[in-house]
């Protein structure tokens, strides 16, 4: 455990930043299941008005900076690729 005053702040924030990182990442996977999900269930319309929603998700966890940008872009892309090759 900690032996300063400081260090024992320190690890009390860094705990309390880690649980709310931890939901947000939480968030980020939910938002791109819903996406999938109106994939598996074939209607394109509504995928694409899920993926809206879920972009804006992504992109505020990439600013944040719980992800990578790289990564956040990477998971738009292929959302949307996979959306694109709905019949």
């Amino acid at each position: 455990m900690a032996n300063t005053a400081q260090a024992r702040k320190r690890a009390k924030q860094a705990e309390k930043q880690r649980m709310h990182n931890t939901g947000q990442r939480s968030e980020l996977r939910t938002a791109i299941k819903k996406v999938n999900k109106a994939i598996l269930a074939g209607d394109k319309a509504a995928a694409q008005a899920v993926y809206r929603e879920s972009v804006s998700t992504v992109d505020r966890i990439a600013d944040k900076r719980v992800i990578h940008k790289n990564k956040a872009s990477r998971h738009k892309s292929r959302l949307a690729a996979a959306i694109k090759a709905m019949a």
